[in-house]
């Protein structure tokens, strides 16, 4: 018997190397191609919908736009700001993706790049 589709939350931080719209568009869709890829996912249908979230030091532009430019136009996106906890990592993305799935929570596959490894080495050392 095959799995039921359930709604699934891919998370997934980056970081970004500097406050500009080009560093935060660039992060983002690397963050983004490689949550799709990873998880195999090649149909927008099926992604209910994307958070973005950035520290407070990044305000450039939105990262969703990144995700307009590889396609995903039709998903609901939304951007908030990170709670600004001091001495924390610089500069990070984050990413909470709604993905309708027949994936079990043990085959979804999370996503840190670059200095944002350092959030989840639990999940970086596993990949």
């Amino acid at each position: 018997m095959s799995q039921p589709w359930r709604v699934r939350g891919v998370r997934g931080a980056t970081t970004a190397s500097e406050n500009t719209r080009e560093a935060v568009l660039e992060a983002t869709r690397e963050l983004l191609q490689e949550v799709l890829r990873v998880n195999e996912i090649h149909d927008a249908e099926d992604i209910a919908s994307i958070l973005f979230t950035t520290t407070p030091d990044l305000t450039a532009t939105f990262p969703a736009e990144a995700a307009r430019e590889i396609g995903l136009q039709l998903v609901p996106l939304l951007c908030a700001s990170e709670i600004a906890v001091p001495a924390r990592l610089p500069r990070c993305v984050r990413i909470l993706l709604h993905l309708n799935t027949t994936k079990s929570l043990k085959d979804i596959v999370h996503v840190y790049l670059r200095d944002a490894k350092s959030l989840r080495p639990d999940i970086h050392s596993a990949q």
